[in-house]
């Protein structure tokens, strides 16, 4: 299953950063740690009009470290481009974030010339949160729900240090399917967008391989065949329904609720209670990345195909009116 999501407020996002960016300096993206590349709005390149970037990875405490690095390491090495950790709680980023702008545009600053900067990024990227740990008050609406703000802010950081906060913000369609169901297992879809049995047995399916000791230890799956090195090996429905199991999530005649389990496991993951967990490297979301776009072309040639056959249908069938 494809998973979309864009919401009315969304469109109108895209046209407020539109109009916004002419008069900015740096754009601010705030990806998800656990996710730096689902996270990335391919569409945010072409609204900003190439301005210089700040991506900050935020969540990093709920992130594995060693590709964390790794990530930092790909944003930094792409022109005009600064990467940065964050968690989102610490009291005091601000002075990181201040001086990385700086770097990227250093002719801005002081009064006759303040820096602007615009912050974007998915919704649940805990972008309001972030702003608000910058002010030192409650600026934003925070919540663990996709798409609590709605409108577009003004916030000044400093008497030269303007930021313009916006709706967290998807893009009109998501090419890289694993990166749909990355997005849905971190919170950043609605949740009437996406099974949620489905997004954790993706979830499961790719914890089992790179992080099966988390779950090992989590779920108490202490049983033999359910040891990390054997877990690999173990079917991702069977595992869910052992955690169903486990959690005492059943139905009638011990039957497992697989609804209640999935939900278990999203939740599981999203509170970092499985350990600090990133759901793909720059290499594995590269090669998804192409994937996706070729399977995405071949759509769109075939598309383009079927449209011209029924124009060369409709022209045959005038001819054979006009002969008549």
């Amino acid at each position: 299953m494809a998973i979309q999501w864009f919401p009315g407020h969304m469109h109108l996002t895209q046209k407020a950063i539109t109009e916004r960016v002419k008069d900015i300096d740096v754009v601010i993206e705030l990806l998800d740690a656990r996710l730096p590349g689902s996270s990335a709005n391919p569409m945010l390149a072409r609204l900003t009009a190439n301005r210089p970037a700040l991506k900050v990875l935020n969540k990093q405490d709920l992130a594995d470290p060693e590709r964390t690095e790794r990530w930092l390491a790909h944003y930094n090495g792409l022109p005009a481009t600064r990467a940065i950790p964050l968690d989102a709680s610490l009291s005091t980023p601000a002075q990181q974030i201040v001086r990385a702008c700086h770097a990227l545009s250093p002719n801005r600053g002081g009064l006759a010339k303040p820096m602007r900067v615009l912050i974007c990024g998915i919704p649940n990227v805990g972008k309001s949160t972030l702003i608000n740990t910058l002010t030192g008050g409650r600026k934003a609406k925070t919540g663990d729900e996709a798409g609590i703000t709605k409108l577009e802010q003004r916030i000044t950081l400093a008497d030269d240090f303007y930021l313009w906060d916006t709706p967290g913000m998807l893009w009109p369609r998501i090419v890289v399917p694993k990166s749909g169901y990355n997005l849905a297992a971190s919170g950043a879809v609605g949740r009437n967008a996406f099974d949620e049995e489905e997004v954790a047995l993706e979830l499961l399916g790719y914890l089992k391989q790179h992080y099966a000791a988390g779950l090992v230890a989590r779920f108490k799956l202490v049983e033999h065949e359910h040891e990390p090195a054997e877990l690999a090996e173990m079917r991702d429905e069977a595992l869910l329904d052992t955690i169903g199991r486990k959690r005492g999530a059943l139905l009638g005649k011990g039957r497992v609720n697989l609804q209640k389990a999935a939900e278990i496991v999203m939740h599981e993951f999203r509170a970092g209670n499985l350990g600090r967990i990133t759901l793909e490297t720059p290499e594995e979301f590269a090669q998804w990345l192409a994937e996706g776009q070729r399977a995405d072309a071949e759509r769109e040639a075939k598309k383009a195909a079927r449209k011209q056959q029924r124009k060369g249908g409709k022209a045959a069938a005038a001819e054979d009116d006009a002969a008549a």
